[in-house]
């Protein structure tokens, strides 16, 4: 009989199993921690104390990020047959259950919070605790990793005035169970902008004009200066005078053997 209830389950589990989901890979989406928690409570206008006990189920998320609220889940029974008496005054229908959790170890994160409805409940009454879970919701901006426990129950019809504050008595017995919160993805956007900006001032300008031949002065005997002309080209065979000069000399000897010659001929005809 054992054997076969041992299959049963097997095959149940297997058959229960998320599609897609191989043998061995069992897919927890949360923790659970179930713990006995010693309240005192105090009533407005009342000087006798209570103390309860509550078993609570506290249910851990399976992955909080830093700037997005998460959610602990809370649900808590009477234990050990004590019940919380309403006041004298009883609860008015609207009242609430206000659970807490203490968090530690992350800054700037402290608790969470949450309220469940409870019903009329008249004087002297036990209170009903909510059949349904409590969702507690903080943020936490910060990443790392948390301690979480339960904490204080207050009942009232507002969270900052209730009537009835319930302490813990032995938090340090309480099981402890870490809250992980990891960092939100950032995407990082880079800009780079590269510019290049050449400017080239430099400008040539060819006026198509060669410079004129340079002239060396020459300093005659008599203390004048005298141009000299620079090449052959511009002498036509490398004199100081030039053609110019040469045709000079040569008309002016034509000149003067053709006036000779007249005077000759002149001179017979007279004899």
């Amino acid at each position: 009989m054992r054997v076969r209830s041992v299959l049963s389950v097997t095959v149940l589990f297997l058959f229960l199993q998320p599609a897609g989901a191989a043998a061995g890979e069992v897919r927890q989406s949360s923790a659970v921690i179930t713990d006995v928690v010693e309240y005192q409570c105090t009533t407005t206008g009342a000087t006798e104390k209570q103390n309860i006990k509550v078993k609570i189920e506290m249910t851990m998320p399976a992955a909080a990020t830093t700037g997005e609220q998460l959610s602990i889940g809370w649900q808590g029974t009477y234990a050990d047959g004590t019940g919380l008496k309403a006041p004298a005054t009883g609860l008015t229908a609207g009242a609430g259950l206000y659970a807490y959790a203490s968090i530690s170890g992350l800054t700037g994160l402290t608790s969470a919070t949450g309220v469940g409805t409870l019903d009329t409940v008249g004087a002297d009454q036990v209170i009903p605790l909510p059949t349904a879970p409590v969702s507690l919701s903080t943020t936490s901006s910060n990443a790392g990793t948390a301690t979480v426990r339960p904490a204080a129950l207050n009942f009232g019809t507002a969270a900052d005035a209730p009537s009835i504050k319930c302490a813990v008595q032995n938090q340090t017995a309480l099981t402890t169970y870490p809250l992980t919160v990891t960092a939100a993805d950032q995407t990082g956007t880079e800009t780079e902008t590269e510019t290049e900006t050449g400017t080239d001032t430099g400008t040539e300008t060819d006026t198509g004009t060669e410079p004129e031949p340079e002239t060396e002065p020459e300093t005659g005997g008599n203390g004048k200066v005298r141009q000299t002309p620079s090449g052959p080209a511009a002498t036509g065979g490398g004199g100081e005078r030039g053609p110019d000069g040469r045709m000079f000399l040569l008309t002016g000897s034509l000149l003067i053997l053709t006036a000779t010659t007249g005077l000759l001929l002149r001179r017979r005809a007279w004899r």
